[in-house]
């Protein structure tokens, strides 16, 4: 009963506790698929992927089903702090983690039952859109800005358009092309925009923080300009312009890189923590570099670099910073001094040869390396997991609610 008291006294706790579940579950399971390809052992006949691409199972559970309950558990604890306001009660995020975890459980179930995936991915996109209306009411209250509070709500909404879609398709409506579409909602409309928002609101904050003298700068014309590409390069990833998305691309990986210009300190490497948040941003400007180079290639040479842009972005960038903006997260809430021990330190470094293992697996063709990436990241994660997981149902240290 105390456990499940403290697992509900705040959004990121219960949230979190799903996302870690969903991610060893997802990666365990396409690591065996990778393991197929890989020709190790032979194909499971799952019964959904007889109307519906592993892949694209694969890119919902990942986007939504893990990096979605990350996602809603940060914003939802640290959102409204942001506009100088309390802390959520239970009755404002426990209805949309049940309709999120309804419906992750359903699109596991679907892999035996596919009828029962339509349905999951309505439940998991009107969970979506609950946090973003609870977002979007807490953007209206009086604070110094609005702009990183409503654009979170905004790329919310996306996600949630993103899974409808889905459900449309998994309902035969509408075709594949919708079911692409939604997918690109997901990432280009919704996780990767949330990620840039979370950045570059707090990035500056916890190097300033850490750092006397440091002067924390977010330049907003940047965030509006990644955020207009990340939305640009999916629309125009989806139209099939490969070469015309190209612009967009580059303009993209020159702002990130002069993100990291403007937020780098030669006293960054002298604390761990903050060195985990700056080399996983640094990915973002080398991915849209990566994604800028396939787009020049892509009338002489297209498919030249596969998937390896876009693992540069999903591993090298978002799971990366997963790793260190959940640690201060969980540390901070749970009245644990903000540090990073060994145990995050060595999983963030394990993602970054995740990331390098994924990228070369499509630069190189060499089709052992997807699942030992794979591998990678289930010791990386676990080992976050094994440490910081406890943490989560065990009431604060120093005694405060939360």
């Amino acid at each position: 009963m105390k456990m499940s008291f403290t697992l509900g006294a705040a959004p990121h706790r219960l949230m979190f506790l799903a996302g870690t579940l969903q991610a060893l579950l997802a990666m365990g399971f396409w690591m065996s698929v990778m393991g197929v390809r890989a020709g190790l052992w032979p194909a499971t006949a799952w019964p959904l992927f007889a109307a519906l691409p592993p892949a694209w199972w694969h890119a919902e559970v990942m986007l939504a089903g893990v990096l979605g309950f990350f996602i809603c558990g940060f914003i939802l604890t640290a959102g409204p702090r942001w506009q100088g306001q309390g802390d959520l009660p239970p009755t404002r995020y426990l209805p949309a983690f049940g309709l999120l975890a309804g419906g992750a459980l359903g699109v596991w179930l679907a892999l035996v039952l596919p009828w029962l995936l339509a349905p999951s991915l309505f439940l998991a996109s009107s969970g979506l859109a609950v946090v973003a209306i609870t977002l979007a009411g807490v953007a209206r209250q009086p604070a110094a800005g609005h702009e990183h509070i409503a654009c979170a709500s905004l790329a919310l909404t996306l996600g949630a358009a993103g899974l409808a879609l889905l459900a449309t398709f998994a309902l035969n409506i509408l075709d594949a092309g919708a079911a692409r579409l939604g997918i690109g909602l997901l990432l280009w409309g919704f996780v990767l925009p949330i990620f840039l928002v979370v950045t570059h609101r707090m990035l500056p904050f916890f190097t300033g923080s850490a750092l006397t003298g440091y002067v924390a700068r977010r330049p907003s014309w940047a965030l509006r300009l990644l955020l207009i590409a990340s939305l640009g390069h999916g629309a125009l990833d989806g139209l099939g312009l490969i070469f015309w998305r190209g612009g967009v691309d580059l303009s993209a990986a020159l702002t990130a890189l002069y993100l990291s210009w403007c937020w780098w300190d030669a006293r960054v490497p002298g604390q761990r923590m903050l060195l985990v948040l700056h080399g996983a941003f640094a990915w973002v400007g080398l991915a849209f570099l990566l994604f800028a180079s396939e787009s020049a290639a892509s009338t002489l040479r297209p498919g030249l670099f596969g998937l390896a842009p876009l693992h540069a972005l999903t591993l090298g960038y978002c799971s990366a910073m997963l790793v260190g903006m959940a640690s201060r997260v969980v540390l901070g809430h749970s009245g644990r001094p903000i540090v990073a021990e060994g145990t995050m330190w060595w999983a963030f470094w394990l993602m970054q040869v995740t990331a390098l293992l994924r990228v070369a697996s499509d630069l190189l063709a060499a089709p052992l390396l997807p699942w030992l990436a794979s591998g990678c990241w289930l010791v990386a994660f676990g080992g976050w997991v094994w440490h910081y997981a406890p943490l989560l149902w065990q009431p604060r240290r120093d005694g405060r609610p939360g």
